[in-house]
């Protein structure tokens, strides 16, 4: 092996490795009947997760887990309705494996074709999120690949929960139960051990803050799947339509603020300034949100002054940096310069300069006249994510069943030779 993992790392890897295997050519019944079964096992075992719940809720807070992932770790009936909601949304989803991705005839009389093919096996890593486990099993399983989850420690009780019911969906189905293996344990070693397992697994996605996806990126040997930073900008253009505007710019920092979609910096066109005063400003002061800001935008009553790093950083709170900028193009570098290329939306009217918004920023997500809080697999028909991804290969945005498939060429020729 190219690292050196322990003996459960081991173990887990060549279970998975096995699933995987069979997974790859596994019907599309049977892959929609193991997420409807794990879909039903979730909801009739929801007390059960709602009080696992709450003893990892009693272990964050003794750990002293901030307001943003504890809102991440909570689980209430709405929420597992969401994770059963999700499960059904993606075993509806068409069979992504097999897909012909394109196909030619060559001179030399030969018929290629690229067809999806599953990744293999894929590592998950994420923090809080217990809810990871079913959309994180899901999405794996409708691409055909075997998946290993680690669940953050102050998630375990509920994780397992979570994942015994899949396994139950796994298992009513016939297909191999190590398809959907939770780590079981809290050492933090397995970590390592998983971005070590070459052998094992084929990428690695990390969920959650950058202090685990700078790890995962900096020490992983298997390939990474990630963002770093959710930095979404929300640009008011001096063609924006007002009233539309301020729900957006409201919803896309106060929804959910430990959301990686939500808003942290709004930008404010000064012709729009103008013509409309603080009104943004001042609906989100009214909100409870703490505006940090400079110049003119100071003298609005209850705006404090931001500090140089406050331009560039994932508040994950009810906090937002706010700018005044002399149209588009300034706020485009504003966005270049102190962006994540995560989400970033601009709120106008006008075609051209929508256009040139989209033509310029090379986000992995640009939205127009939309909260930057759609930055999600479920709100883009994927029925759920495994992440958001930033990198430039392979897969950007939100990473669905597609974004976990790879492809192969089958070539078919009659008795073709090369001259």
């Amino acid at each position: 092996m190219d690292g050196q993992v322990s003996d459960l790392m081991v173990e887990i890897g060549t279970k998975a490795r096995a699933a995987a295997a069979d997974l790859a050519y596994a019907g599309s019944e049977r892959k929609y009947a193991a997420l409807i079964g794990a879909s039903h096992a979730i909801w009739a075992r929801r007390q059960e997760i709602e009080d696992a719940n709450y003893e990892d809720l009693a272990y964050a807070q003794d750990k002293g887990l901030n307001a943003a992932m504890i809102d991440r770790l909570t689980l209430d009936e709405g929420r597992v309705r969401g994770m059963v909601d999700a499960l059904r949304a993606v075993a509806e989803q068409k069979d992504p494996v097999g897909r012909v991705l394109a196909e030619w005839d060559m001179p030399s009389g030969l018929h290629i074709q690229r067809v999806a093919t599953p990744l293999g096996v894929v590592g998950v890593i994420y923090e809080s999120r217990p809810n990871v486990t079913a959309d994180a099993g899901a999405l794996c399983l409708k691409a055909g690949n075997a998946v290993i989850l680690r669940g953050g420690s102050e998630s375990f009780n509920s994780s397992t929960v979570i994942h015994d019911c899949m396994v139950t969906g796994l298992r009513e189905a016939g297909l191999p139960e190590a398809a959907i293996q939770l780590i079981p344990t809290r050492d933090r070693s397995v970590v390592t051990d998983m971005l070590r397992a070459v052998d094992f697994i084929d990428v690695i996605v990390p969920r959650g803050g950058k202090g685990l996806v700078g790890l995962v990126q900096r020490e992983a040997r298997v390939p990474v799947f990630a963002h770093l930073e959710g930095i979404c900008h929300v640009y008011a253009d001096r063609d924006a339509d007002l009233e539309p505007a301020r729900a957006v710019v409201l919803n896309s920092k106060t929804r959910r603020t430990g959301v990686c979609g939500a808003a942290e910096c709004l930008l404010i066109d000064w012709q729009f300034y103008t013509k409309h005063g603080a009104v943004l400003i001042e609906d989100l002061l009214r909100a409870g949100v703490e505006v940090r800001t400079e110049g003119e935008l100071l003298k609005v009553p209850g705006t404090v002054a931001a500090q140089p790093d406050d331009f560039g950083r994932e508040f994950l709170d009810k906090i937002i940096a706010a700018k005044l900028v002399d149209g588009v193009d300034e706020a485009i570098a504003h966005i270049r310069r102190y962006g994540s290329n995560h989400t970033d939306s601009i709120l106008t009217e006008n075609d051209a300069t929508a256009a040139r918004f989209f033509e310029r920023l090379d986000s992995a997500i640009l939205m127009r006249n939309a909260s930057t809080q759609f930055a999600d697999g479920g709100e883009f028909g994927m029925g759920g994510e495994i992440g958001i991804a930033t990198g430039k290969l392979h897969a950007r945005g939100p990473v669905g069943a597609e974004q976990l498939c790879s492809f192969k060429y089958l070539v078919t020729g009659h008795g073709t030779i090369r001259r």
